[in-house]
């Protein structure tokens, strides 16, 4: 379980501990129940990672909603998280993390494809061998973004990188010299699936 998640677990079982103390046995089993989807939703599994050198994984767990072409040969690649998929998101390349551009914006559903523009976000540039760049979207119920790497750190692919609180999207750029792998539809484990491979030189 995400460390965030006591945030939340504790003042939700405090209150539990004292509705049951005043007699609110109903009060008690709701906050209860709140507090158990709260550690549901904060599931942090431990994830096998695709060794492939020239592998790009998924930064986020979810489903493709979206593949579109961009003027600049890139593609825009959108992953949807609902409430129910893991949220912590992972590095999809080794490297060091080159930028951090926080965006403040709106909150609309993260399923609407004007929330790749929209929405506030945090976008995060990771330059190895090769240089790619990915967003984490808030939606109308995530509401925070929580970075757990710095500017200039290095990490490895499918490393723990961020946390999105409650149900997001995730957009990914893949530069033209990364061949896509993923297609629409398809559902997504954030560091485990492959979502692109990078051309031999």
């Amino acid at each position: 379980m995400a460390r965030d998640a006591w945030y939340f677990m504790i003042p939700l079982l405090c209150a539990a501990a004292g509705a049951w103390y005043l007699g609110s046995m109903v009060g008690a089993v709701i906050l209860v129940l709140l507090a158990g989807f709260v550690a549901f939703f904060f599931r942090d599994p431990e994830r096998l990672v695709a060794a492939d050198p020239l592998a790009v994984v998924s930064p986020a767990d979810g489903k493709v909603i979206r593949i579109k072409d961009e003027p600049d040969g890139s593609r825009r690649l959108s992953i949807f998280l609902s409430v129910f998929n893991v949220h912590v998101n992972r590095a999809p390349i080794e490297g060091t993390i080159l930028r951090q551009e926080y965006r403040p914006g709106k909150f609309l559903i993260a399923s609407d494809d004007r929330a790749s523009v929209q929405n506030e976000q945090l976008v995060i540039t990771i330059r190895g061998q090769r240089e790619l760049s990915f967003a984490l979207i808030a939606g109308i119920v995530a509401r925070r973004i929580v970075p757990w790497k710095r500017l200039g750190d290095n990490v490895n692919k499918g490393d723990r990188i961020a946390l999105i609180r409650f149900g997001s999207r995730a957009d990914m750029i893949l530069p033209p010299d990364c061949d896509l792998v993923a297609k629409k539809g398809d559902r997504v484990f954030a560091g485990r699936s492959i979502i692109g491979r990078w051309k031999e030189e």
